[in-house]
């Protein structure tokens, strides 16, 4: 991993960014997408679902993140019948699961900063 002159520049969906790194923050940064990410990392789950894992976070910011979410293309939004009750799933896509490696990374980083801290 080198920054040795302007070559790491990406070009990601019309959008220029100066490095790599730039991108994934833009993309999956904040406080909420990764841990949306994390949580949707074994199973799909419904928005109510999510809100329980995630207690503090606001239903407006949760709508807002998962619309984020999806039409970055890591998750998708899948929405079961017509009328109330309506039933709507939010999974991983492909982009969202190759994501997984990070998450388990800054998972067990996390986990061993918090352990030489304590």
């Amino acid at each position: 991993m080198t920054a040795a002159n302007n070559t790491c520049e990406v070009i990601f969906n019309g959008k220029t960014y100066p490095c790599p790194i730039s991108m994934a923050m833009d993309l999956i940064g904040g406080k909420w997408k990764g841990v949306i990410l994390y949580y949707l990392v074994d199973s799909s789950k419904r928005f109510s679902e999510l809100k329980q894992d995630m207690p503090t976070i606001t239903e407006m910011t949760l709508s807002m993140q998962l619309k984020q979410l999806e039409r970055d293309g890591f998750i998708s939004r899948t929405v079961y019948g017509v009328k109330p009750p309506i039933k709507v799933i939010y999974e991983l896509t492909e982009l969202g699961h190759s994501f997984k490696p990070v998450l388990e990374t800054l998972s067990l980083w996390s986990h061993q900063i918090a352990r030489q801290k304590a």
